[in-house]
Protein backbone atom coordinates (compact mmCIF):
# COMPACT_ATOMS: atom_id res chain seq x y z
CA UNK A 1 0.00 0.00 0.00
CA UNK A 2 1.42 3.08 -0.86
CA UNK A 3 0.72 6.90 0.69
CA UNK A 4 -1.94 7.39 -1.92
CA UNK A 5 -4.19 5.05 -0.25
CA UNK A 6 -3.82 1.58 -2.77
CA UNK A 7 -1.43 -0.62 -4.63
CA UNK A 8 -1.11 1.34 -7.67
CA UNK A 9 2.26 2.49 -8.33
CA UNK A 10 1.53 6.11 -8.85
CA UNK A 11 -0.83 8.85 -7.48
CA UNK A 12 -4.10 8.84 -10.05
CA UNK A 13 -5.95 11.41 -9.68
CA UNK A 14 -8.83 9.21 -11.11
CA UNK A 15 -8.77 6.93 -7.72
CA UNK A 16 -8.28 10.24 -5.41
CA UNK A 17 -11.22 11.64 -7.25
CA UNK A 18 -13.33 8.01 -6.25
CA UNK A 19 -11.87 8.16 -2.24
CA UNK A 20 -12.84 12.07 -2.13
CA UNK A 21 -15.92 12.25 -3.63
CA UNK A 22 -17.41 8.76 -3.93
CA UNK A 23 -17.61 8.50 -7.52
CA UNK A 24 -15.42 8.91 -11.33
CA UNK A 25 -15.24 13.32 -12.21
CA UNK A 26 -15.81 13.52 -15.05
CA UNK A 27 -14.93 16.68 -17.29
CA UNK A 28 -17.11 17.40 -20.04
CA UNK A 29 -15.43 20.05 -22.09
CA UNK A 30 -17.30 23.34 -22.91
CA UNK A 31 -15.93 26.08 -25.07
CA UNK A 32 -16.67 29.72 -23.99
CA UNK A 33 -15.68 31.28 -26.85
CA UNK A 34 -12.26 32.43 -24.74
CA UNK A 35 -9.21 33.87 -26.93
CA UNK A 36 -5.51 34.05 -25.77
CA UNK A 37 -3.71 37.14 -24.76
CA UNK A 38 -0.69 35.63 -27.33
CA UNK A 39 -3.37 35.53 -30.63
CA UNK A 40 -5.50 38.91 -29.82
CA UNK A 41 -3.16 41.59 -29.38
CA UNK A 42 -2.84 41.79 -25.93
CA UNK A 43 0.70 40.14 -25.94
CA UNK A 44 0.96 39.21 -29.31
CA UNK A 45 -0.55 37.19 -32.66
CA UNK A 46 -0.59 33.73 -34.37
CA UNK A 47 0.00 31.86 -30.69
CA UNK A 48 2.49 29.94 -29.10
CA UNK A 49 4.13 27.46 -32.04
CA UNK A 50 2.79 24.45 -30.82
CA UNK A 51 -0.88 25.36 -30.42
CA UNK A 52 -4.39 24.49 -33.03
CA UNK A 53 -6.74 23.85 -30.51
CA UNK A 54 -9.15 21.96 -33.04
CA UNK A 55 -6.99 19.31 -31.35
CA UNK A 56 -8.59 19.54 -27.69
CA UNK A 57 -12.06 19.84 -28.60
CA UNK A 58 -14.55 17.48 -29.05
CA UNK A 59 -16.76 18.10 -31.80
CA UNK A 60 -19.82 18.97 -29.59
CA UNK A 61 -17.84 22.09 -27.87
CA UNK A 62 -18.73 25.26 -30.14
CA UNK A 63 -19.07 28.62 -28.84
CA UNK A 64 -22.04 29.92 -30.67
CA UNK A 65 -24.15 27.29 -28.65
CA UNK A 66 -25.05 28.36 -25.39
CA UNK A 67 -23.00 27.16 -22.69
CA UNK A 68 -26.48 24.90 -21.40
CA UNK A 69 -26.74 23.64 -25.22
CA UNK A 70 -22.49 22.16 -24.82
CA UNK A 71 -23.32 20.48 -21.41
CA UNK A 72 -26.69 18.77 -22.47
CA UNK A 73 -24.65 17.53 -25.50
CA UNK A 74 -21.90 16.50 -23.99
CA UNK A 75 -23.65 14.66 -21.02
CA UNK A 76 -25.52 12.49 -23.71
CA UNK A 77 -22.02 11.90 -25.24
CA UNK A 78 -20.36 11.05 -21.79
CA UNK A 79 -22.66 9.02 -19.91
CA UNK A 80 -22.97 6.24 -22.83
CA UNK A 81 -18.73 6.41 -23.14
CA UNK A 82 -18.59 6.75 -18.69
CA UNK A 83 -22.16 5.15 -17.86
CA UNK A 84 -20.60 4.39 -14.00
CA UNK A 85 -19.69 8.21 -13.70
CA UNK A 86 -21.95 10.31 -11.62
CA UNK A 87 -20.16 13.55 -11.02
CA UNK A 88 -19.50 15.88 -13.60
CA UNK A 89 -17.68 19.03 -14.51
CA UNK A 90 -17.46 21.70 -16.87
CA UNK A 91 -14.01 21.90 -18.22
CA UNK A 92 -13.10 25.17 -19.83
CA UNK A 93 -10.03 24.03 -21.85
CA UNK A 94 -9.99 25.91 -25.10
CA UNK A 95 -7.38 28.92 -24.94
CA UNK A 96 -7.25 30.91 -21.91
CA UNK A 97 -10.42 31.31 -19.67
CA UNK A 98 -10.09 33.71 -17.14
CA UNK A 99 -8.66 35.99 -20.04
CA UNK A 100 -11.49 38.39 -19.86
CA UNK A 101 -12.98 40.84 -17.20
CA UNK A 102 -14.19 39.59 -14.06
CA UNK A 103 -17.41 40.71 -14.34
CA UNK A 104 -17.86 38.29 -17.74
CA UNK A 105 -15.87 35.08 -15.98
CA UNK A 106 -18.36 35.52 -13.56
CA UNK A 107 -21.18 35.45 -15.60
CA UNK A 108 -19.77 32.42 -17.49
CA UNK A 109 -18.88 30.59 -14.76
CA UNK A 110 -21.98 31.10 -13.66
CA UNK A 111 -23.51 30.02 -16.61
CA UNK A 112 -21.95 26.09 -16.04
CA UNK A 113 -22.48 25.64 -13.00
CA UNK A 114 -26.27 26.82 -12.56
CA UNK A 115 -26.59 23.69 -14.87
CA UNK A 116 -28.46 20.82 -12.52
CA UNK A 117 -25.79 18.46 -13.92
CA UNK A 118 -22.60 20.11 -13.23
CA UNK A 119 -20.68 19.76 -9.69
CA UNK A 120 -17.59 22.32 -10.53
CA UNK A 121 -15.12 24.12 -12.88
CA UNK A 122 -11.29 22.57 -13.96
CA UNK A 123 -10.50 25.84 -15.64
CA UNK A 124 -7.48 25.67 -17.77
CA UNK A 125 -5.85 29.04 -18.20
CA UNK A 126 -2.25 30.71 -18.54
CA UNK A 127 -0.21 32.22 -15.79
CA UNK A 128 -0.36 35.77 -17.07
CA UNK A 129 -3.88 35.49 -17.24
CA UNK A 130 -4.95 35.95 -13.62
CA UNK A 131 -5.03 38.52 -11.09
CA UNK A 132 -5.65 38.49 -7.19
CA UNK A 133 -9.39 39.94 -8.33
CA UNK A 134 -9.89 36.92 -10.60
CA UNK A 135 -8.36 34.69 -8.20
CA UNK A 136 -10.71 36.39 -5.53
CA UNK A 137 -13.70 35.41 -7.16
CA UNK A 138 -12.48 31.65 -7.90
CA UNK A 139 -11.82 31.30 -4.64
CA UNK A 140 -15.58 32.57 -3.77
CA UNK A 141 -16.53 29.52 -5.77
CA UNK A 142 -14.24 26.93 -4.37
CA UNK A 143 -16.29 27.94 -1.38
CA UNK A 144 -19.28 25.69 -2.76
CA UNK A 145 -18.29 24.15 -5.82
CA UNK A 146 -15.07 21.90 -6.92
CA UNK A 147 -13.15 24.14 -8.99
CA UNK A 148 -9.93 23.46 -10.19
CA UNK A 149 -7.70 25.92 -11.71
CA UNK A 150 -4.74 24.33 -14.76
CA UNK A 151 -2.13 26.49 -16.07
CA UNK A 152 0.06 25.67 -19.08
CA UNK A 153 3.47 25.33 -17.37
CA UNK A 154 4.82 24.19 -20.58
CA UNK A 155 8.63 24.46 -19.72
CA UNK A 156 10.28 25.03 -16.55
CA UNK A 157 13.16 27.10 -18.87
CA UNK A 158 12.69 30.74 -19.94
CA UNK A 159 14.76 29.91 -22.98
CA UNK A 160 12.01 27.18 -24.27
CA UNK A 161 9.27 29.42 -23.53
CA UNK A 162 10.71 32.42 -25.67
CA UNK A 163 11.45 30.14 -28.34
CA UNK A 164 7.71 28.63 -28.10
CA UNK A 165 6.74 31.90 -28.26
CA UNK A 166 4.95 31.19 -25.57
CA UNK A 167 4.47 34.98 -23.80
CA UNK A 168 5.31 34.21 -20.08
CA UNK A 169 7.94 33.21 -18.04
CA UNK A 170 9.02 30.81 -15.58
CA UNK A 171 8.63 33.34 -12.69
CA UNK A 172 4.72 34.28 -13.83
CA UNK A 173 4.00 30.38 -13.56
CA UNK A 174 5.72 30.52 -10.23
CA UNK A 175 3.83 33.32 -9.12
CA UNK A 176 0.58 32.59 -10.37
CA UNK A 177 0.53 28.89 -8.43
CA UNK A 178 1.35 30.76 -5.69
CA UNK A 179 -1.07 32.75 -5.35
CA UNK A 180 -3.67 30.22 -6.17
CA UNK A 181 -2.55 28.21 -3.30
CA UNK A 182 -3.04 31.09 -0.96
CA UNK A 183 -6.58 31.35 -1.59
CA UNK A 184 -7.24 27.35 -1.15
CA UNK A 185 -7.55 26.82 -4.64
CA UNK A 186 -7.02 23.34 -6.17
CA UNK A 187 -4.51 24.23 -8.51
CA UNK A 188 -3.31 21.71 -11.55
CA UNK A 189 -0.19 22.05 -14.36
CA UNK A 190 0.57 21.18 -17.15
CA UNK A 191 4.45 20.45 -19.24
CA UNK A 192 5.21 19.35 -22.53
CA UNK A 193 7.82 16.83 -23.13
CA UNK A 194 10.27 17.18 -25.95
CA UNK A 195 9.95 20.73 -26.47
CA UNK A 196 12.69 22.01 -29.28
CA UNK A 197 16.27 22.90 -27.36
CA UNK A 198 15.71 20.79 -24.31
CA UNK A 199 17.42 17.52 -23.90
CA UNK A 200 16.23 14.70 -21.80
CA UNK A 201 18.27 15.03 -18.88
CA UNK A 202 16.83 18.78 -18.73
CA UNK A 203 13.52 17.68 -19.70
CA UNK A 204 14.11 15.28 -16.09
CA UNK A 205 15.58 17.86 -14.62
CA UNK A 206 12.05 20.21 -14.51
CA UNK A 207 10.90 17.66 -11.58
CA UNK A 208 13.24 19.52 -8.93
CA UNK A 209 11.06 22.76 -10.38
CA UNK A 210 7.65 21.03 -10.13
CA UNK A 211 8.24 19.84 -6.42
CA UNK A 212 8.79 22.82 -5.17
CA UNK A 213 5.51 24.27 -6.34
CA UNK A 214 2.31 24.40 -4.18
CA UNK A 215 0.42 22.17 -6.69
CA UNK A 216 -2.83 19.28 -6.54
CA UNK A 217 -2.25 17.70 -9.83
CA UNK A 218 0.01 17.54 -13.16
CA UNK A 219 -0.73 16.47 -16.72
CA UNK A 220 2.08 15.47 -19.12
CA UNK A 221 2.06 16.06 -22.73
CA UNK A 222 4.32 14.65 -25.03
CA UNK A 223 5.36 17.35 -27.85
CA UNK A 224 3.19 16.08 -30.77
CA UNK A 225 3.87 18.37 -33.83
CA UNK A 226 0.31 19.31 -35.10
CA UNK A 227 -0.69 20.41 -38.68
CA UNK A 228 -1.56 23.80 -39.00
CA UNK A 229 0.64 25.53 -36.39
CA UNK A 230 3.84 27.63 -36.63
CA UNK A 231 5.97 24.19 -35.56
CA UNK A 232 4.96 22.09 -38.19
CA UNK A 233 6.61 24.45 -40.32
CA UNK A 234 9.98 24.40 -38.50
CA UNK A 235 9.84 20.66 -37.98
CA UNK A 236 9.60 20.42 -41.76
CA UNK A 237 12.28 22.65 -42.52
CA UNK A 238 14.55 21.58 -40.02
CA UNK A 239 13.63 18.10 -38.56
CA UNK A 240 17.33 17.81 -36.97
CA UNK A 241 16.02 20.43 -34.29
CA UNK A 242 13.73 18.10 -32.79
CA UNK A 243 13.89 14.85 -30.45
CA UNK A 244 10.81 13.39 -30.89
CA UNK A 245 9.41 10.70 -28.48
CA UNK A 246 8.78 7.20 -29.50
CA UNK A 247 6.72 5.62 -27.85
CA UNK A 248 8.96 2.87 -25.83
CA UNK A 249 11.56 5.76 -25.03
CA UNK A 250 8.31 8.00 -23.64
CA UNK A 251 7.23 5.31 -21.84
CA UNK A 252 10.88 4.79 -20.11
CA UNK A 253 11.24 8.65 -19.10
CA UNK A 254 7.87 9.51 -17.78
CA UNK A 255 8.16 6.51 -15.46
CA UNK A 256 11.82 8.32 -14.63
CA UNK A 257 10.37 10.85 -14.03
CA UNK A 258 7.40 9.96 -11.77
CA UNK A 259 9.73 8.33 -9.50
CA UNK A 260 11.27 11.76 -8.81
CA UNK A 261 8.07 13.51 -8.44
CA UNK A 262 6.83 14.58 -5.36
CA UNK A 263 4.37 11.94 -4.10
CA UNK A 264 1.12 14.02 -2.86
CA UNK A 265 0.88 15.31 -6.35
CA UNK A 266 -1.89 13.64 -8.46
CA UNK A 267 -1.47 12.68 -12.16
CA UNK A 268 -4.11 13.36 -14.52
CA UNK A 269 -2.98 12.50 -17.57
CA UNK A 270 0.43 10.89 -17.96
CA UNK A 271 0.48 11.60 -22.05
CA UNK A 272 -1.63 13.67 -24.69
CA UNK A 273 -3.58 12.44 -27.00
CA UNK A 274 -5.31 14.38 -30.00
CA UNK A 275 -7.18 12.80 -33.32
CA UNK A 276 -4.16 11.17 -35.45
CA UNK A 277 -5.33 13.23 -38.79
CA UNK A 278 -3.99 16.33 -37.19
CA UNK A 279 -0.51 14.77 -36.42
CA UNK A 280 2.27 15.99 -38.42
CA UNK A 281 5.27 14.60 -36.80
CA UNK A 282 6.38 11.48 -35.77
CA UNK A 283 2.96 9.05 -34.61
CA UNK A 284 2.72 6.29 -31.93
CA UNK A 285 0.17 4.52 -34.41
CA UNK A 286 -3.48 4.10 -33.30
CA UNK A 287 -2.33 3.48 -29.35
CA UNK A 288 -4.69 4.93 -27.72
CA UNK A 289 -4.02 6.01 -23.60
CA UNK A 290 -5.77 3.95 -22.01
CA UNK A 291 -3.19 1.24 -23.49
CA UNK A 292 -0.27 3.89 -22.96
CA UNK A 293 -1.09 4.25 -19.26
CA UNK A 294 -1.36 -0.20 -19.10
CA UNK A 295 2.63 0.49 -20.51
CA UNK A 296 3.48 2.55 -18.01
CA UNK A 297 2.20 0.89 -14.90
CA UNK A 298 4.21 -2.23 -16.10
CA UNK A 299 7.48 -0.45 -16.65
CA UNK A 300 7.23 0.71 -13.24
CA UNK A 301 6.55 -2.48 -12.13
CA UNK A 302 9.62 -3.63 -14.25
CA UNK A 303 11.82 -1.31 -12.03
CA UNK A 304 10.50 -1.69 -9.39
CA UNK A 305 9.79 1.89 -8.31
CA UNK A 306 6.95 4.13 -7.78
CA UNK A 307 6.31 7.82 -8.00
CA UNK A 308 8.25 9.49 -4.85
CA UNK A 309 10.05 6.67 -4.57
CA UNK A 310 13.71 8.97 -5.76
CA UNK A 311 12.10 12.40 -4.72
CA UNK A 312 14.16 14.58 -2.71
Amino acid sequence: MYPWGNTRRFNSWSDTARRIYGSRVQKLTVNAGFSCPNRDGTLGFGGCTFCNNEGFNPSYCDPSKSIEQQIDQGLRFIRKRYSRASMFVAYLQAYSNTHASREYLEQVYRDALSHPDISGLVIGTRPDCIDPGKLDLIADLASRYFIRLEYGVESCYDRTLKRINRGHSVADSERAIMMTAERGIKCGIHLIMGLPGESRQQMLDQVDVVNKLPIDTIKFHQLQIVKGTAMEGEYEQNPENFDLFGLKDYISFIAEFAERLRPDIAVDRFAGEIPPRLIAGKRWGNVRYDRVLAMIEKRLEEMDTWQGRLCK
